[in-house]
């Protein structure tokens, strides 16, 4: 069993953190805000996209750990936190620095959710918690075409 574990101090490596995390289920009761530690935990339900494209592709997912340290604020869209039961799918994680090396980060969800991170600095960890399951399906989404000169989040970057 390969445990993945990625750490993130720029932008360029949370996007390789934020490919390996599309598409992952998160229960809002696995969202913990710990303000008096700075840090922000997710536990995830991670899609494994290595093996759904490897040489014999199996779709499956790992449990996994999220965590952003240096967390001066933590704001949420479109998520009720007393909603424990509620499933929200991570599309991507983003970055904007603020006033160097400070920036916002952004994890964006399904259906307009969000969670909004006032960082000091990026410090991000992803690992993998224990072995993989069985998924029915590989997720799938409609690609949108943004129109020439638009940058969006999830554009294509050259």
């Amino acid at each position: 069993m390969n445990l993945l574990k990625l750490i993130a101090l720029d932008k360029e490596d949370l996007e390789v953190v934020s490919a390996h995390v599309q598409d992952a289920i998160v229960k809002v009761a696995d969202v913990r805000w710990r303000p008096s530690e700075h840090r922000l935990v997710l536990g995830v339900g991670r899609f494994d996209w290595e093996a759904a494209y490897g040489a014999q592709p199996e779709y499956r997912r790992r449990f996994a750990a999220l965590r952003f340290d240096r967390v001066l604020s933590c704001k949420c869209r479109n998520v009720a936190p007393q909603d424990k039961d509620a499933v929200l799918n991570l599309l991507a994680v983003d970055f904007v620095e603020t006033a160097a090396p400070a920036g916002v980060v952004t994890l964006v969800f399904s259906g307009g959710a969000a969670l909004r991170l006032e960082v000091e600095c990026l410090e991000v960890e992803l690992a993998d918690l224990g072995p993989a399951w069985s998924a029915s399906c590989c997720p799938d989404h409609a690609i949108e075409i943004l129109p020439a000169g638009v940058d969006g989040p999830l554009a294509p970057r050259h």
